[in-house]
């Protein structure tokens, strides 16, 4: 499994956003036909609308997804760290993400300059969650947000680059 974090410490994922963590689920990510692997770039018009992911894991068992834009608004100079993109909660195991419940809305990438990278996190729940009032999407710390609903470390990530097209 030492292979499957390697890009996510390069790409520095775990470090700004998450701590340390050994993948345990597997988890896919497309664009349309195009398949996220970790690094990898993403044009934000291929990103308008919410990937197509779907998780392994048991069906008895709940999740949560978290998108964040640890680079906004500027990768220099990143002071709105993380912004939010979407988060859904109760998500099926085995299945696809759209059988979860929304929290917020899908948010796809605008970044205004430079190169930023998109983390989808999935964290397993320990209990199902209803969150009544979503966070805001600056200045997000998915940290704290999984120590607020318990959630521990994720059990599977992706990540995308992506910058402003021309």
């Amino acid at each position: 499994m030492a292979a499957s974090v390697d890009p996510l410490v390069v790409g520095k994922v775990i470090g700004d956003v998450v701590d340390m963590f050994i993948p345990t689920i597997n988890m896919s990510v497309y664009y349309g036909s195009k398949h996220v692997t970790n690094g990898c770039d993403i044009k934000p018009s291929l990103a308008t609308a919410p990937p197509t992911v779907h998780i392994s894991g048991f069906s008895d068992e709940l999740y949560t997804l978290v998108m964040s834009d640890p680079d906004a608004p500027s990768p220099s100079e990143p002071t709105k760290r993380e912004w939010l993109h979407w988060i859904v909660v109760n998500i099926p195991g085995a299945g696809y993400v759209t059988r979860g419940k929304e929290v917020l809305p899908y948010m796809g990438p605008a970044p205004p300059v430079g190169i930023h990278r998109y983390a989808l996190l999935l964290f397993r729940q320990k209990n199902p969650l209803s969150i009544d009032n979503p966070p805001l999407r600056a200045n997000f710390k998915t940290r704290n947000f999984a120590h607020q609903f318990d959630l521990g470390l994720p059990v599977a990530c992706a990540y995308f680059n992506a910058q402003k097209e021309l």
